[in-house]
């Protein structure tokens, strides 16, 4: 007897019609590759509009997908009744699923209370504004914590499919599924991809003084006194105020900006890491090489070999 898997993708306004499609077909695929392996599993799948009538069917489904938005901004006021259906879907027994903006609407049900999930890293500020006590791993491309599972970057769709395949069915079958597709399912990391990006509309002047010193003088040696200087505020002050304004400790923004800059040239030139470190403030290279994996969670050369032009 076949056992069927029921998946609801809910196509609120404004979802990514590539992302509600594509999940559809990637099931569709794994369902052609389920039944060349002979196995008894197969994927029901079923797009629903929030609006629609189907909706209070939903709870009968074994996973729903919340997929990242395209524009507008319903992901950020959904409407109660489609909350309203995720919780009971969940009570249910439900697996529940977002990838991207997703994460917004899942956090909206207080279903992730006490949980750690990943949105889009370009999201991860206004997630912190919006759900302080939800923790968010933006580093992460997927965390599957068993009935939640989310994934971060817009097109985190594909790894999200990927994941409910080989839970659902075997892995071979998600390796199959990848190699047809031709996608990696590889262990991969959303701050593979990320990007460095100062606040400079916090409304600190002092602070934003400060952030363009830095952004002039990165590769020279920087102290914290010096800075604090510069904002005419004692040490302990600065610190402070540097915190609450950009979200990073003054040393953390420094390293983080150099680390940006050394992405840009290993993308751009034929510098080796070597000769980068000095151009970005750090003698030490071994150091430096510490730092950027930490931060990267690849070896500058890993990270060459991926997104060098």
């Amino acid at each position: 007897m076949t056992k069927k898997i029921q998946i609801v993708i809910i196509d609120y306004p404004s979802a990514l019609q590539s992302a509600v499609q594509g999940l559809k077909e990637l099931f569709i695929f794994a369902n052609q590759i389920i039944k060349e392996q002979k196995l008894a599993q197969q994927f029901i799948i079923e797009i629903v509009p929030p609006e629609q009538k189907q909706l209070a069917e939903i709870k009968q489904a074994d996973i729903i997908i919340l997929p990242p938005n395209l524009a507008g901004n319903y992901y950020l006021a959904p409407s109660p009744r489609l909350l309203n259906v995720l919780c009971d879907a969940h009570k249910a027994g439900a697996i529940m699923c977002s990838a991207c903006a997703g994460a917004f609407i899942l956090a909206q049900t207080s279903l992730l209370d006490g949980r750690t999930v990943t949105t889009h890293w370009q999201l991860a500020d206004e997630f912190h504004r919006q759900f302080p006590d939800i923790t968010l791993k933006i580093e992460s491309l997927l965390i599957n914590d068993g009935d939640i599972i989310s994934a971060g970057g817009l097109m985190s769709w594909v790894d999200l499919g990927l994941e409910i395949v080989a839970q659902f069915t075997k892995p071979h079958i998600m390796r199959s599924l990848g190699k047809f597709l031709i996608v990696d399912t590889g262990k991969r990391e959303q701050r593979y991809y990320g990007s460095f990006t100062p606040t400079f509309n916090h409304g600190n002047q002092p602070i934003l003084q400060v952030q363009h010193h830095i952004q002039s003088n990165y590769n020279q040696p920087i102290k914290m006194a010096e800075l604090a200087a510069q904002a005419c505020m004692s040490e302990r002050t600065f610190l402070r105020h540097f915190t609450e304004a950009t979200k990073f400790k003054p040393l953390e923004y420094v390293q983080r900006f150099r680390v940006q800059k050394a992405c840009e040239l290993l993308e751009s030139s034929n510098l080796s890491f070597e000769q980068i470190s000095p151009q970005v403030g750090y003698e030490d290279v071994n150091s430096f090489r510490k730092l950027f994996i930490k931060v990267i969670g690849l070896t500058p050369t890993a990270f060459k070999e991926r997104f060098a032009s």
